[in-house]
């Protein structure tokens, strides 16, 4: 056999193994190939932001005034919080007052993965008004750890998710994955939970990416296609949508996006952990009584306007 043939049969042997594995991977737990002969690990899946269908989107503007009535009109001015580096949805928002709300697993994973995802989820209420507790009900965050990749609704688009679908999805997240992960992934969609969309579809950001790049790199990745990737990495977010600024890629809610994608060569950092100034913000947003009275307490005016009091 000349090496011609050879290299053909080679080739086609690789094709239909990678084919035989991405038929098996979702009973091996293994994710599917890209169609190159590589594979596809939970470290490279990208988080997706899930999108209430287009005939529910006038509701949940209504859903979200009612429970906020700052989402609408766009405008966050009135609890007086200056730019920050973490984006807030506006029209996503839960109000200053925080919430609570209650967390259900779709399947029935084992109760020490439950409380691991949970202790994740509230890593947020070190910084604000916001904490997550498990149910045996049918929680306001169900969670599925079935196949899907990462993925949130973002804000209160999460109360019009019909009670038998997730609004989470953490694909194949056991004991066993590495708490890094457990940090990176599950801290960043409780963020979208909170109704913080994605740090790096701002516009300096977004300007940075090269579409053509983009699309290849996420379709050998992800497998996504080019609309797919026009929503979730290409498409900036709307500067009247949103507060927070400037943008910032150490932000938890920053993909890591490689330098082969971006004009400039250079990466996205990305963020692996909840960091100072997205802690600082979402204290802001979701203030602590606590912190509230803090800051009261330590509320200062120049001397000469001091109240003299009689003697």
């Amino acid at each position: 056999m000349d090496k011609s043939h050879m290299d053909v049969s080679s080739n086609a042997a690789r094709a239909a193994l990678s084919e035989i594995a991405d038929l098996a991977a979702p009973f091996t737990g293994r994710h599917a190939g890209d169609g190159n002969g590589r594979r596809l690990t939970n470290e490279s899946q990208a988080c997706s932001i899930k999108m209430l269908p287009a005939r529910l989107h006038e509701r949940a503007a209504v859903f979200a005034r009612d429970v906020n009535p700052v989402n609408f009109p766009l405008h966050l001015g009135a609890i007086g919080i200056e730019p920050q580096r973490l984006t807030l949805m506006t029209t996503k928002y839960w109000g200053a007052r925080g919430r609570h709300l209650t967390v259900s697993f779709l399947e029935s994973p084992p109760a020490d993965l439950r409380k691991r995802i949970v202790q994740h989820l509230n890593a947020w209420s070190r910084c604000a008004s916001f904490s997550f507790t498990e149910t045996s009900d049918v929680g306001d965050v169900r969670i599925s750890l079935g196949e899907g990749g990462y993925w949130s609704f973002l804000g209160t688009d999460i109360k019009l998710v019909p009670p038998s679908q997730q609004t989470m999805n953490l694909e194949g997240f056991t004991m066993d994955t590495p708490d890094s992960e457990f940090r990176r992934v599950v801290r960043h969609e409780a963020g979208h939970t909170l109704g913080f969309p994605h740090e790096h579809m701002r516009q300096e950001i977004v300007q940075r990416i090269d579409p053509e790049r983009a699309y290849d790199y996420f379709w050998r990745t992800q497998g996504w296609d080019r609309a797919t990737v026009d929503q979730q990495v290409l498409t900036p977010l709307d500067n009247t949508s949103i507060l927070g600024t400037p943008a910032d890629q150490d932000s938890i809610m920053c993909y890591q996006l490689p330098g082969e994608i971006t004009r400039d060569g250079q990466p996205i950092r990305g963020g692996v952990d909840i960091n100072e100034t997205d802690c600082v913000f979402a204290g802001k947003v979701y203030p602590k009584v606590g912190a509230v009275a803090r800051q009261a307490a330590e509320a200062e005016w120049d001397p000469s306007e001091d109240v003299l009091l009689p003697a």
